[in-house]
């Protein structure tokens, strides 16, 4: 169960951002998303008229988005008239697991029809179309297709037939069809911006998994033995690392095991949107094959350290954290010159993953932290709310400190803190007893700079 992916996460004002996991999609014709700028070729459908991007001529009900594909189907045209993506340079290459094989395309039809959708491999073999009629005219309608029979079949191309019609058409029939979505395609919130870049020298680092290195030889970042999806995904260009439904992920350098004899500190950075107030707990492992190379050889040694919101690093909600731990705590690895295993686990279930290494550099965990993250702003709760919220954040070095509210047109409505802190967490309540309902953002600045910006929904 692997969805292995490459996109990128649009980094919006003020923004939660969410991040796509499927095949190139969602395909929404919009500008800067999916399908708008593909190469759409029609078949068997007389003068085969193009595809058509057009402004949403009927942007209510269920589809209020700026833009949309639009089909003639002829009278000319075979009933099985339709349009397909270029293989491979469109949809891109991907595989039908548990996860993506649930497909849903909305569609404004003036008649009763079936729609069809087909999916091609790059050698041509299809998984043969699935048609589902719609069952409402003169407005959006989403209609769900189910190819989980075709699981482990790997295609490169999608073909839609927006008005199959083995009865004959009696008109030219023009289709709407748009926000073409895969199952489970959305996790929630993705990061805004890339973990931060390392500086140690190359020299001194044996990476695993980071842009600024190049990286050693890592087996699988899955293992078929753990409980974990992974995908590879870019935030702002960066290649990251993305864990959903964890429980355990195994990531195995078996082949060519790690000599960190001569390392002093492992490092990893970890994103996630999930909640990070006790008992949520984020957990690192690592594991010695010892000189025979083979998992229970009889000379194995292993350690596992445990992190919540309590520990240095402190776990925290939106907002990277940069684990960078001397292999000193590891007292149960008593051996680390075959190095074969990685393993995370815990609760968050979604995490984001960089910048993985060993390093013997000579910074403390301590100053790493702070030079990296000088403060966290976590989330506000409840949110939404009514009529006061609590924001958690932490300061990780004494700094000057504000803490501000905006509304939806960037005004100042409040400011929480402005003061100079020393490193601790802290908690801010903010009562909007006097403030309209609406969305308005916090944000957290430390000696002038902006740590971070996030939202919060008023209900009265």
């Amino acid at each position: 169960m692997r969805n292995t992916i490459l996109l990128s996460v649009a980094v919006l004002m003020m923004s939660m951002s969410s991040v796509l996991i499927a095949q190139n999609a969602p395909i929404n014709f919009e500008t800067g998303g999916q399908g708008a700028n593909w190469t759409w070729t029609v078949f068997e459908n007389g003068t085969n008229p193009p595809v058509q991007i057009i402004p949403n001529p009927h942007s209510t009900g269920i589809n209020t988005s700026a833009t949309v594909a639009q089909f003639t189907a002829l009278i000319a045209g075979q009933p099985w008239a339709g349009c397909e993506s270029q293989h491979g340079a469109d949809i891109g290459t991907f595989t039908f697991t548990p996860n993506n094989c649930t497909v849903k395309i909305m569609v404004y039809k003036t008649v009763l029809s079936d729609v069809g959708i087909k999916f091609a491999s790059s050698s041509g073999a299809s998984t043969g179309e699935i048609k589902v009629a719609n069952t409402l005219i003169n407005q959006w309608e989403e209609i769900t297709f189910d190819f989980s029979s075709r699981i482990g079949e790997t295609n490169d191309q999608i073909i839609v037939f927006p008005d199959f019609n083995l009865a004959g058409r009696t008109s030219d029939n023009v289709i709407l069809f748009d926000n073409i979505t895969f199952s489970q395609q959305i996790i929630p919130a993705g990061p805004d911006v890339p973990a931060p870049t390392p500086t140690i020298a190359p020299a001194n680092v044996i990476s695993l998994f980071s842009n600024a290195y190049t990286n050693v030889t890592v087996d699988t970042w899955s293992a078929p033995w753990d409980m974990a999806d992974v995908a590879d995904v870019q935030i702002a260009g960066n290649d990251t690392k993305l864990y959903s439904n964890l429980v355990y992920a195994g990531i195995e350098f078996t082949s060519q095991t790690i000599n960190a004899t001569s390392m002093t500190h492992f490092h990893m950075d970890m994103w996630t949107a999930d909640p990070t107030a006790l008992p949520a707990v984020f957990k690192i492992k690592l594991v010695d094959f010892g000189a025979n190379g083979v998992w229970s050889g009889g000379d194995d040694v292993e350690h596992e350290l445990t992190f919540d919101a309590s520990t240095t690093p402190a776990l925290v909600s939106e907002a990277w954290i940069g684990f960078d731990i001397p292999l000193a705590n590891f007292t149960g690895l008593t051996t680390m010159a075959h190095l074969a295993q990685l393993i995370i686990s815990g609760d968050p279930n979604t995490v984001f993953v960089d910048n993985v290494y060993f390093h013997n550099g000579n910074t403390a965990n301590e100053d790493l932290v702070q030079a990296a993250v000088p403060a966290v702003l976590g989330k506000c709760w409840p949110n939404p709310f009514k009529p006061s919220t609590t924001i958690d954040y932490r300061v990780e070095k004494s700094a000057s400190v504000t803490l501000k509210v905006y509304d939806l047109k960037g005004r100042l409505v409040e400011t929480l803190v402005d003061g100079y802190l020393a490193p601790n967490s802290y908690q801010q309540v903010w009562n909007a007893e006097n403030a309209p309902s609406g969305v308005y953002f916090y944000r957290l600045t430390v000696d002038g700079n902006t740590v971070a910006t996030k939202r919060m929904v008023l209900l009265k």
